[in-house]
């Protein structure tokens, strides 16, 4: 029988209704799991008491509501007595908001974050929180508060950043939903490093907290072990908020999302695929190129019109670009809110700031938005004529749990990146393994990251599916055909 931390979001709110599980069961599951295992991974900043609270309140709906009205309510509340795991930035009224600070551990919230509201909106509720390396600027998750956060499928390694809190936690099982943030790979990378699926949306799809929810190279969004589970948070996060003047109006963006495996497969049909893995010239390596072509063939086995592309970039041209902007709008703020607190922050984020301001001192704003637009152009280029573009989401296979990668990053022949000289290809700074960073340059298109196999190193691996701008619908339907002919479990093995 499967463990009732192990089952999806989905397979919880199905036996729910049927009265077969317990909103108060299933919680004291989660928690159970999270008291035996998390010593080990250090995924969890805190368990939220309230939450047993908001079970309770749960088991009661579902008791006292006739199965002939749950149709109706649970429309409105589709999140009905689901736990979900949150960020720790994403504000929760009432607890500590530090972004993994230690100048900011005693900083309380005064109300919860747009993504919390729509949680709570939607009959959800909020019963721990995970851990996230400081501000967020790091692809690995670990820092001074709260330590060192380990991936389930292998202890040494790092389950990624700047979500891995999230990523280790679900794969984990102590979650069905995770709340995730993503201004260059924060969401997508954990998501690659812990077999689970994550989603950027368009800029102005989610509200972010003001005022660098104007930033256009973020988004918040939704971690989950399914693509249906993923597209569940996806569309309770969605649309507009006051509180965000970017969002938009979103009230089908993932309308008529296929279920049904056959009709699932059958979408696949005479769709326009485009595949490139390297993205110019990362030095992707062997494991993540052959699971990639793995899945770009059993696409096109299920008659899918897939094609190679080639792109003209460059690691060196997307980290030029991207860090020009990290240095003109993220490093200032991280300046202003850690001045006076220097000596307590991490390395890497000391490091973060250092390499934003250097290119930003000799790429302003105004060239910076000329490298972007090259960039967005070419995307363009390559998604014209198809529906979506595949592609890896790292070119490195993993990361150790507790490196910083100052001064770059060797890749040795297990896809292992390693900090100091050595055999391997060496490169200057650790963010030109990753390839998400593109995709937030041209933060108008969605992207998917799902399973893509095995890394030879024993961790999963994770391809980017990528939508035209706006087309989450068509993003989603490809992840999920790749889920069913590419079956993965979401779960890391105990």
């Amino acid at each position: 029988m499967t463990e009732l931390w192990a089952l999806s979001a989905t397979e919880v709110l199905a036996r729910f209704r049927t009265k077969d599980l317990s909103p108060v069961d299933y919680l004291e599951a989660l928690i159970a799991r999270i008291e035996e295992k998390d010593p080990d991974i250090g995924a969890v900043t805190e368990i939220v008491e309230e939450a047993a609270a908001s079970a309770r309140d749960a088991e009661r709906f579902y008791v006292r509501t006739r199965p002939e009205e749950l149709d109706e309510v649970l429309a409105m509340r589709p999140l009905a007595g689901l736990p979900v795991i949150a960020k720790e930035k994403h504000a929760l009224a009432g607890h500590t908001i530090s972004q993994g600070l230690v100048a900011e551990c005693a900083t309380i919230a005064v109300e919860d974050a747009a993504v919390i509201r729509r949680i709570r909106d939607a009959g959800g509720y909020i019963h721990a929180r995970a851990a996230s390396p400081e501000f967020s600027c790091a692809t690995v998750t670990h820092s001074p508060l709260w330590g060192v956060t380990r991936n389930p499928w292998h202890r040494d390694l790092s389950p990624g950043g700047s979500s891995g809190g999230s990523g280790a936690a679900l794969a984990a099982g102590f979650a069905p939903l995770a709340t995730a943030s993503d201004i260059a790979g924060s969401t997508r990378l954990p998501a690659a490093f812990t077999g689970t699926v994550g989603f950027k949306a368009p800029y102005g799809r989610i509200p972010g907290q003001p005022p660098l929810a104007a930033d256009w190279y973020r988004g918040d969004g939704p971690m989950a072990r399914t693509v249906a589970d993923t597209a569940l948070l996806a569309r309770v996060m969605a649309g507009r908020d006051p509180s965000d003047h970017a969002t938009i109006d979103s009230p089908d963006h993932l309308a008529g999302l296929p279920s049904a495996p056959a009709e699932v497969v059958a979408g696949l049909k005479g769709l326009r695929i485009a595949v490139c893995l390297r993205l110019g010239d990362f030095p992707v390596g062997d494991d993540i190129a052959r699971n990639t072509s793995a899945v770009a063939a059993a696409l096109a086995f299920a008659e899918a019109d897939v094609e190679e592309v080639v792109l003209p970039w460059t690691a060196d041209r997307i980290f030029e670009t991207a860090f020009a902007h990290f240095g003109a709008i993220l490093a200032p703020a991280m300046r202003a809110a850690t001045r006076g607190h220097e000596d307590t922050l991490a390395d890497y984020t000391l490091q973060f700031m250092a390499d934003a301001e250097a290119v930003a001192a000799r790429r302003p704003l105004v060239d910076g938005l000329a490298l972007e637009a090259e960039i967005q152009s070419e995307l363009t280029a390559a998604l014209s004529g198809f529906d979506v573009l595949l592609a890896p989401t790292s070119a490195v296979a993993a990361l150790l749990a507790d490196a910083s990668y100052l001064d770059g990053i060797r890749i040795g022949a297990d896809g292992i990146g390693r900090e100091g000289d050595g055999a391997g290809l060496r490169l200057d700074h650790y963010w030109k393994a990753h390839m998400t960073m593109p995709f937030n340059i041209g933060n108008r298109v969605p992207v998917v990251n799902v399973p893509s196999g095995m890394a030879d190193c024993g961790i999963p691996t994770g391809i980017q599916v990528i939508g035209r701008p706006f087309d989450d619908r068509t993003a989603f339907a490809v992840a999920a055909a790749i889920e069913l002919l590419r079956p993965w479990t979401g779960l890391a093995p105990d």
